[in-house]
């Protein structure tokens, strides 16, 4: 892998990562464009989420804290504030369904579904997914908070990341909106579930590497590592603040033109 396709790829995950556009596909088509060999391409993809994982904690650490400090009281047996309580708990029960369907599906998803058609197929049906979830936003404003119960169905909404281009920020957000919560209070919510799955996922892709053999050039992955991570940063910030004041509409209309564009140039090009 070369530096500027380091590059190109770390900016690709750090952007596009916590949008509700699919980091995942955005990287398969991008891949597909600059040939990446297959060695560095599975070092590239434990690297890319485990920076983004990375911004995702520097951001929110207070909130991690708060969650760490909640977890050892309620060990200690010691009064915990009961809201943070429920908060850990919906993220405990809603990283279930992801890991438990990931060990299950993933391994036939990456090899049966990881072409560019498959990738604009799902980034097209998910964006009528999400002009569905804004529908009913508008319909019946949010009135609910996070619950135990709604961490789960959350959850059950993230699996649906699986699917290559299926956002997994974009199903939780319009999942949570869906429930009855707020734009801001469902992205925060996918923000903190991202963190054990990306988690996960990057370490997984890294002992892969492991059992492979073949040279690995470390230098450019690891220079768009660190691009990834300080985009991951700015982009995580600007979309809290867009996400208080907008709708998923630019993001709707983005995958829908995107999609469509890749399919004329695939079929009749």
């Amino acid at each position: 892998m070369d530096v500027l396709s380091a590059i190109i790829l770390g900016l690709v995950q750090g952007i596009m990562e916590f949008l509700p556009v699919s980091s995942s596909g955005h990287l398969i088509l991008v891949r597909e464009a600059l040939s990446v060999d297959d060695v560095n391409q599975l070092a590239m993809d434990g690297i890319l989420h485990l920076s983004t994982t990375l911004a995702i904690m520097v951001y929110f650490w207070g909130d991690i804290w708060v969650l760490i400090q909640t977890f050892m009281r309620k060990l200690g047996k010691l009064p915990v504030n009961e809201k943070d309580l429920t908060l850990l708990y919906a993220l405990l029960v809603g990283t279930i369904p992801a890991v438990l369907l990931g060990l299950l599906l993933e391994p036939l998803f990456d090899k049966y579904l990881n072409h560019a058609l498959v990738v604009v197929s799902v980034l097209f049906v998910s964006a009528i997914f999400f002009m569905y979830a804004e529908w009913r936003y508008y319909l019946n404003p949010p009135q609910d908070t996070i619950t135990v119960r709604r961490g789960w169905q959350v959850g059950l909404f993230q699996a649906l990341a699986l699917l290559p281009g299926f956002s997994r920020s974009g199903a939780t957000l319009a999942g949570g909106m869906l429930l009855g919560l707020t734009r801001y209070e469902a992205a925060r919510f996918s923000f903190l579930l991202a963190i054990p799955i990306t988690l996960g996922f990057g370490t997984k892709k890294l002992l892969d590497l492991l059992v492979i053999e073949g040279e690995v050039n470390w230098l450019p992955i690891m220079l768009g590592a660190s691009i990834s991570f300080v985009t991951a940063l700015i982009v995580i910030h600007f979309f809290l603040a867009f996400i208080r004041r907008y709708t998923l509409w630019p993001f709707i209309w983005y995958s829908i033109v995107l999609s469509l564009t890749i399919f004329y140039f695939t079929l009749f090009v």
